[in-house]
This record gives C-alpha cells, structure tokens and sequence, in this order.
C-alpha cells in the first residue's frame, strides 16, 4: 500500500501561513517569504521540490484551494496555480459543498469530496496506484489527518523567519511521535524528515 505523506513549509514559530489571509495574500502577511528557498535556490532544494510533488495524488482542504471563507463555490474559480497547476496528478479537496471534478491542463483534475478525510484519502489511494499520496495542506487539513494517524512521514521545510501569528501546524494536535529520519537545508530552509510513529 502506498505511504501517505506531508511536505510543508513552516516559520521558526511553527506557522504555515501569516495572519489576515485573504484572496490578495492566501498565504496571510509575510506568508510569501517562506517559500524563498523553492524560487531562490532550486537547485540547491531539487531533492525537497521533487519530494513535494513526486506523489500519485495529492488532498488539500478547501481553504487552500480556494482562500478563505465558507460558502459555496463561485463557479469561475479554479484555483491560485493557473490553467496548468503544478500538482500534474489527481488532487481531492475537502469541502462542505459539492461541485464537479475540474479537468486542468496537464494532468491535473480537482475531485471534491465532501464526505470526509477516509473518503479522500481511499479515492486517493485508488488514484495513486503504488505512488505515495500527499497531504498537501492547509493547517486544519493537515492536523486532522495527523491525530486520525493517517500520516505517516511528515516533511516539515522551515524557513528562518518569524510569522508572530497566522495558521500554526500543530494546534491541536497531541497524539503525535514523530523519529527524525534526515535533515539538511541551506541558507533559507531547513529541511527535515519525520517519520510518524504513533
């Protein structure tokens, strides 16, 4: 069976996302700058960017497809990467209000599953083959499927920066034991990888 995985990046300060996120800024204030390390040293980080989406199918929650905010869909939205997302892959996408699957450009489709996170991740896992399945965010996506234990490397890539305040990873979540596997990094990240032994 494939391994499920999660790879994301986190202020010093534990958070995913900057405070008062919003369809101008979806990562929240100062949310852009914890991702220098994938646009200003791509070569120095290929193993970690071809980590991220190396996956056979990815889950996300709305919120990260779509910004902030409950309420149904607006039908022309297709999400914040363009005609052609990087995913390249089935992406299923938790939400609480059904629409149909979004066929993009070079191999992306967004599925909608509005039944729950076992319900993503079995179509998931289905889609995925023998490819792992990728937790791909956001924050609330992410700790629900870390205390149902259904995560089991987590790939935290942190930046040196201080957020303050914003979307922290971990809120909640307390039935976590996680045995360092690798670590390196460069100037602007530190990556790290956890396997999850809970």
């Amino acid at each position: 069976m494939s391994r499920v995985t999660c790879d994301l990046t986190i202020s010093l300060d534990g958070f995913l996302a900057g405070p008062n996120q919003s369809t101008a800024e979806p990562l929240g204030e100062n949310g852009e700058l914890l991702h220098r390390w994938m646009f200003e040293e791509p070569e120095a980080n290929a193993t970690a960017i071809e980590g991220i989406l190396a996956a056979g199918a990815f889950i996300m929650g709305r919120n990260m497809f779509a910004g902030p905010g409950p309420g149904a869909w607006d039908a022309d939205w297709r999400g914040w990467w363009g005609e052609e997302p990087p995913y390249h892959a089935p992406v299923f996408v938790l939400t609480h209000h059904a629409r149909e699957p979004l066929e993009m450009q070079g191999g992306t489709t967004f599925t909608f599953v509005t039944d729950g996170i076992e319900s993503a991740l079995a179509q998931a896992r289905d889609a995925a083959g023998s490819k792992d399945v990728a937790i791909a965010g956001g924050a609330k996506t992410v700790q629900q499927y870390l205390a149902a234990g259904l995560i089991d490397e987590l790939r935290l890539h942190t930046a040196p920066i201080l957020l303050g305040a914003g979307e922290r990873l971990l809120d909640g979540v307390t039935n976590l034991s996680l045995e360092p596997t690798e670590v390196n990094g460069t100037s602007l990240v530190t990556h790290v990888r956890y396997r999850v032994t809970h």
